[in-house]
């Protein structure tokens, strides 16, 4: 069989990127079950409530949600179990540091396939608060209503 290559993403988290201010992101690999993998192949997960906790010097995803594999049997995983993530200690002992000292918290951003491994994309997040979101809302706007006034400007419109 050939060996997949590339990168095909499988969910991504982007509610997290509005309701939190992203400081730092790492690429963990992912401990999965055969039919894990499979219902991820069929692209189906969600990340929304996904958070990681670190315990004993591991770090471990919790309340990431990938269906039970339809084809399965009796074998089929539970949906929402805690997986274990690979993470070097370096990356772990760094985390772990920041998210006590600072007050941080680590979520799941993308879930996805490199070279037919599943990794997932974890950041390290602050909470934005309510005028935090509003602010980043209208720079998103102003910077739309910019690249479009230039669009007009090259095609010869007027304003």
């Amino acid at each position: 069989m050939a060996r997949e290559q590339g990168q095909k993403m499988v969910a991504q988290n982007k509610k997290a990127r509005h309701d939190y201010a992203i400081e730092d992101t790492f690429e963990a690999g992912l401990v999965l079950q055969g039919t894990e993998v499979k219902s991820l192949r069929m692209g189906r997960a969600s990340l929304v409530d996904g958070f990681v906790d670190i315990d004993r010097n591991e770090a471990w995803l919790h309340g990431v949600h990938i269906p039970e594999y339809s084809q399965g049997t009796w074998t089929n995983h539970a949906a929402r179990r805690k997986r274990k993530l690979l993470l070097n200690r370096v990356e772990i002992d760094k985390i772990e540091r920041r998210v006590s000292e600072k007050g941080l918290t680590v979520i799941p951003l993308a879930l996805y396939f490199v070279n037919g491994r599943a990794k997932v994309e974890i950041g390290l997040a602050k909470g934005k608060k309510h005028w935090d979101k509003r602010q980043s809302i209208a720079e998103r706007t102003a910077k739309r209503e910019v690249e479009q006034a230039v669009g007009r400007r090259l095609k010869g419109m007027r304003d």
